[in-house]
């Protein structure tokens, strides 16, 4: 029987693999902040007031590049912009709560807690909404904030061999591969990459914004030739009812709004 506390457990558990991607991937963005002048409380409080890994790590290099500070804010919000669309995604799962946990939700949304939280809430309607996402979205807050702790005290020290950079795309992998579940995905997962790859090179690692936008046009794309295939708009408007009825019936304890 699904309860906040059993939900909570479940977080927790599936969350746990995750969490281990995310230590190397903190280490790697403190050690890389004060490899670049930025003081310790500095860098330390970038990683609470931002909790964002891969906008922390733009932010990063475009100060070691020396950029000018209106780049360096332009870039991380464009690459947090991804987060507007998780929000928008997430929110009908979190309709019944008050606005100081919604607040409190949406500072702990990151990929890897949307990814796994939307797909258990759409997989059993009966899970309580906030109580599995604090499972999963917790845990990864506070690994993150003392993997960056250790990154900004000891990376520095930690031997080159190690490569802790290599886990940042381990972990983003991670979550893109279950994500990619029809045309559209993979059409943005394939043209994104390879935009990515095509456009490194850019200055001020614009490559990446460039990237994620025609990822974006790429899927939508697909997805709106997909709609108006033969029997295409029917089926997505019945899928359309059950999402939208999956989204607005509450778990255990969500209709508790205090």
């Amino acid at each position: 029987m699904s309860s906040p506390r059993s939900d909570f457990r479940a977080g927790l558990r599936v969350t746990a693999p995750i969490v281990l991607g995310i230590v190397p991937f903190g280490l790697v963005a403190g050690a890389a902040a004060v490899s670049v002048g930025i003081p310790a409380l500095q860098a330390l409080a970038m990683s609470v007031v931002i909790f964002a890994g891969a906008s922390q790590l733009a932010a990063v290099e475009l100060v070691g590049q020396g950029a000018p500070a209106v780049v360096v804010v332009a870039t991380v919000l464009v690459v947090n912009l991804r987060l507007v669309m998780y929000s928008a995604s997430i929110a009908p799962h979190f309709a019944n709560q008050s606005a100081k946990w919604k607040a409190a939700l949406s500072y702990l949304l990151t990929d890897q807690a949307y990814a796994v939280s939307v797909v258990e809430f759409e997989n059993d309607p009966k899970t309580s909404r906030r109580w599995y996402y604090l499972g999963v979205a917790v845990p990864l807050w506070v690994a993150w904030q003392a993997a960056t702790v250790v990154g900004v005290f000891v990376g520095a020290s930690v031997p080159d061999g190690w490569q802790l950079e290599f886990a940042v795309p381990l972990v983003f992998l991670a979550i893109l591969v279950p994500a990619v579940t029809d045309r559209a995905t993979g059409a943005a997962a394939i043209v994104g990459g390879t935009a990515a790859i095509l456009a490194r090179g850019l200055p001020y690692n614009l490559g990446l914004v460039v990237a994620a936008l025609i990822a974006i046009a790429a899927g939508l794309a697909v997805e709106s030739l997909t709609d108006v295939e033969p029997g295409g708009e029917a089926g997505a408007e019945d899928g359309a009812e059950v999402e939208a009825k999956s989204k607005t019936e509450p778990g255990a304890d969500d209709e508790e709004v205090a």
